[in-house]
């Protein structure tokens, strides 16, 4: 039903800053979460941050005071900020989607990945 596509990756220097964006399609449910996955190479995927249809936000401890999580509905996109970044944030990054049905959020939906790759 819902469709994820990501954008923004690439090549940046370690302090650079890069934004990633999560189109979503198809039938949305109103009540939702949003996050930002990734994968370093060697491990397995990790949260980043979600975000929920209320705006609600949630981190992961490595990505505090330096990234940012939003969305606007009306567009159905997500987007992460990421500041300062530094060499172990090199991973693919991943969009997910969960809807809600009435006791909690099922069906995941994943995006195809964006590469990011950050030197020092």
């Amino acid at each position: 039903q819902v469709q994820l596509v990501e954008s923004g990756g690439g090549l940046v220097q370690a302090g650079g800053s890069l934004r990633l964006s999560c189109a979503a399609s198809g039938s949305i449910f109103s009540i939702n979460i949003m996050g930002w996955y990734r994968q370093i190479a060697g491990e397995q995927r990790e949260l980043v941050a979600t975000i929920t249809s209320g705006s609600s936000t949630n981190y992961a401890d490595s990505v505090k005071g330096r990234f940012t999580i939003s969305r606007d509905n009306a567009k159905n996109t997500v987007y992460l900020q990421m500041n300062s970044l530094k060499p172990e944030d090199t991973a693919v990054y991943y969009c997910n989607y969960r809807r809600w049905y009435g006791g909690g959020y099922r069906s995941d939906t994943w995006g195809q990945g964006t590469q990011v790759t950050v030197s020092s």
